[in-house]
């Protein structure tokens, strides 16, 4: 997974998507922003309910990131952002982790959407600043929108592309107008819009990489960087937003570093010989085998497991079908009847893994059982236009008894591929035209290697010759961002109320659109239709029924070969931190959250001294 863009834009996507209580006739200004619900927090809250207000200042944060970057700009296609450059930077609304889908001002003061949402309009805290000092602006708002439609990564123009335009409103408002009324969404959308200053890009290429330190309005600036391996931000001591309800015991270490590991194993020794502070770990089997150093056992690094509560979506092997030699379902599904989970789980994952039946997984989007009447009244239209299973068959992946002789499956796989035209010649799968069933599965990173051999083996005994490549991180995103490969291994992020940025992930207009996050290179009408059908989902509970739609749908293509989920998140972390007494329902959060514990950093050295 690409760490920084991937957070960057998965950021994006979690923010929630809104509404906001208000007159049929007279809208008023408001502080936050609620697809269905109210907002919990009301005018004159002080902070978020976890976060500590008194949290002292102070300290440092040492992260780890693995592989490289080459740019600190996180808002454009080209090269490989640094992976917490987000911090430079603010957006107009803020993201509440303890509701689903809601916002409150944070660059912007208060915010006031049309009766019929078909506008929104935010005024401009009087007390905003970038961190040279000069204020922001409705005119810096508007550069921004233009400039990341326009120059930025390809998927703003996907996010944005509700907005007709966008208009000054006196000395501090600015206003979005939308090209159709009734949708939600919309209005939350701009609120996550990062806000750029004009005056620092004029005369700069806004789409050209750079090394160079970028000016923001957010909590931190860059200090120092080396290209591809370290990078220090310090806390700006001049930051006009520290105490605005919704940073209130934020952001509270002085210096935050983040070093580069090419080599995840190593970044693990690294993580034990206390050369960084916090670890989340997402390999099984490190989690059950490698936390048994003597800092574990003397208790100088906690180790902890703390329930996730977001949707996870779809983890797995993703086929480009752009290539000809995926573009039959049959094949897709053969394939992916050689991938043994059960064993794998078993013997590679310590038992730790639920596999993935959904692309909402672990939530309540999520697709369950036959289709509800609700679904069907849906679904009904799209008959004989989609696999006849998404009506009569409920979903499950294949399953092995994980002795790792999966030859049932590689049976029924032999014959879907015999159907779809590929016979076995001299060992090998070929077509009519003899050419052999040949494609390359490709990362940049070796950590799922030890899945990947034994899924190529099976596929060899079908008389597939699947070949496993780990490129460079750079590399690795030019091709992806290029469509260059035949399978991948790929996260498809989902929030808790999925919207816009479904167009982004499955439908027609993106397919052939460079760097878009179609990777599978879906172009189903059905598709197009039920996303633009979501966006417009009136209330939770149409979102929900659409998602379940949507859902059967892209489960029955067979687009993918699911992998796993885990509904907890895996932290360890060197025993000096403080920490809220009470923890966000839908996030997690250190590096804005945690500080510095004075008496335990002390302790730690002690302790660490005498080891």
């Amino acid at each position: 997974m690409r760490l920084f863009r991937s957070l960057v834009l998965g950021t994006l996507l979690a923010l929630p998507c809104a509404a906001v209580a208000q007159t049929p006739t007279a809208p008023e200004a408001a502080q936050g922003l609620s697809l269905h619900d109210a907002p919990k927090y009301t005018t004159g809250f002080t902070h978020f309910d976890y976060a500590n207000p008194d949290a002292p200042k102070g300290g440092t944060l040492r992260l780890a990131s693995i592989g490289s970057f080459d740019n600190l700009n996180p808002f454009i296609l080209k090269g490989q952002a640094e992976s917490s450059s987000s911090l430079v930077f603010e957006t107009l609304m803020e993201n509440a982790l303890d509701e689903p889908f809601t916002e409150y001002g944070r660059l912007a003061q208060s915010v006031t959407v049309g009766p019929d949402k078909s506008w929104v309009s935010f005024k401009i805290n009087p007390k905003a600043t970038f961190q040279d000092g000069k204020p922001v602006t409705p005119d810096d708002v508007i550069f921004s929108f233009e400039t990341l439609r326009e120059k930025g990564h390809p998927f703003y123009r996907s996010y944005y592309k509700d907005v007709a335009k966008a208009e000054k409103e006196g000395a501090d408002g600015v206003t979005f107008t939308f090209r159709a009324a009734g949708n939600a969404e919309p209005p939350l959308i701009m609120g996550q819009m990062p806000v750029l200053p004009q005056h620092f890009w004029q005369g700069k290429d806004f789409a050209a990489t750079t090394l160079s330190p970028l000016l923001g309005s957010g909590p931190y600036k860059v200090e120092s960087v080396t290209s591809g391996r370290t990078i220090t931000y310090v806390r700006d001591p001049n930051w006009w937003g520290a105490d605005l309800p919704v940073n209130k015991g934020r952001y509270n270490f002085d210096k935050i570093t983040v070093d580069y590991y090419r080599d995840a194993t190593v970044a693990v020794e690294a993580f034990f010989a206390g050369k960084y502070d916090f670890r989340l770990e997402n390999i099984a089997k490190n989690w059950a085998t490698s936390y048994t150093t003597p800092a574990v056992k003397q208790g100088l690094i906690v180790k902890k497991e703390i329930k996730n509560e977001l949707p996870s979506g779809m983890q797995g092997f993703i086929f480009n079908t752009r290539r000809v030699l995926f573009a039959d379902p049959r094949v897709r599904r053969a394939i992916g009847l050689a991938f043994d989970f059960e064993w794998g789980n078993r013997t590679l994952a310590y038992g730790a893994y639920k596999r993935t039946t959904s692309y909402f997984a672990n939530s309540e989007l999520a697709s369950s059982g036959l289709p509800s009447a609700e679904e069907l009244a849906i679904l009904e239209p799209y008959r004989g236009r989609v696999p006849n299973e998404v009506f009569t068959d409920t979903y499950q992946p294949p399953k092995t008894d994980s002795s790792g002789d999966a030859r049932e499956n590689l049976r029924k796989a032999a014959a879907l591929l015999d159907e779809a035209g590929w016979t076995i010649q001299n060992g090998k799968r070929v077509n009519k035209d003899g050419q052999p069933l040949h494609f390359e599965i490709i990362d940049s990173s070796p950590l799922f290697e030890r899945w990947v051999q034994p899924f190529r083996r099976n596929l060899e005994r079908l008389g597939i010759e699947a070949t496993y490549r780990v490129v460079d991180s750079a590399q690795y995103q030019n091709r992806i961002n290029d469509f260059d490969f035949d399978m991948t291994i790929h996260v498809f992020a989902q929030s808790l109320s999925p919207g816009n940025e479904q167009r982004d992930y499955w439908t027609s207009s993106k397919a052939n659109q460079k760097g878009s996050r179609n990777l599978i290179g879906l172009h189903d009408p059905v598709v197009d239709e039920l996303v633009e059908k979501l966006i417009h989902a009136q209330t939770r509970k149409e979102l929900v029924t659409l998602c379940h739609a949507l859902d059967r749908v892209l489960l029955w293509g067979d687009y993918v070969v699911p992998h796993w989920s885990i509904g907890t998140y895996r932290i360890a972390y060197w025993d000096k931190f403080g920490q809220p007494s009470v923890a966000p329902q839908f996030g997690f959060d250190h590096v804005s959250l945690w500080w510095v514990d004075t008496a335990k950093e002390k302790a730690l050295e002690n302790k660490a001294g005498k080891k």
